[in-house]
């Protein structure tokens, strides 16, 4: 039996009974909340391992409530919204939401989607400075890549994507996410200047840098480092 605890924060008591079902139902400890402040203080004094939190609160913008959560050092986010055009996605992953699932959801979708991103949760520790991603492997204490048992020259601006991308793996960044975690506040064209670093990464380690496995895109957000299947 799971052990999770998971944070539900939604100001329907209807859908967190809903929520709570599915996630206790697949093994997980629940907690609900029906404001965002009421959600804030709870990140502190429970330390959730996921939240699922709804978008439309009666006290604060949902969206400020995942920034707030982003900035606690909080567990994934699973966003709950009845919107999903590219602009709020784009917005939400700013916001450092993980995920999302539209509403009217399916058990089934929440339950894997919650699933999916406690397994991505990675832990502070030694190990975590090893990534293996088929024949490529990359140590990021060295740093040290291999692809196939050969040794791969990567830049410094290459493994600071790479350990930005390494640290949520699985979760898209977006374009924004990526500068400002490797190149701060500066001024420039996010998205073009990736390209370029992202173009050369897949020339070094993709087995076909034409079809990447490993470093995917997603069209206008930005990208995702993956492991392969």
């Amino acid at each position: 039996m799971l052990q999770d605890l998971i944070l539900v924060v939604d100001d329907e008591a209807q859908i967190r009974r809903a929520v709570r079902r599915a996630l206790e139902g697949d093994g997980h400890r629940v907690h609900d909340a029906e404001s965002g402040q009421e959600a804030l203080d709870l990140a502190v004094t429970e330390r959730p391992a996921l939240v699922v939190l709804d978008l439309g609160l009666p006290d604060l913008p949902g969206i400020d409530v995942c920034r707030r959560l982003r900035a606690m050092g909080a567990g994934p986010i699973l966003v709950l919204s009845a919107r999903h055009d590219d602009a709020e996605k784009v917005a939400l992953l700013d916001a450092g939401a993980d995920d999302y699932v539209t509403k009217p959801f399916s058990t089934v979708e929440l339950q894997a989607r919650a699933r999916a991103l406690l397994r991505r949760v990675r832990r502070d520790d030694p190990a975590a400075s090893i990534l293996t991603l088929g024949d490529v492997v990359l140590d990021f204490q060295t740093p040290l890549a291999t692809r196939a048992g050969e040794p791969v020259h990567l830049t410094k601006t290459e493994w600071a994507l790479l350990r930005t991308m390494a640290a949520h793996l699985g979760r898209t960044l977006t374009h924004r996410q990526l500068w400002l975690a490797v190149w701060g506040p500066a001024h420039g064209d996010a998205a073009q200047h990736l390209r370029v670093h992202v173009r050369s990464i897949r020339r070094k380690l993709e087995a076909d840098a034409v079809r990447p496995v490993l470093l995917v895109t997603e069209p206008g957000v930005g990208y995702r480092l993956e492991k392969p299947a």
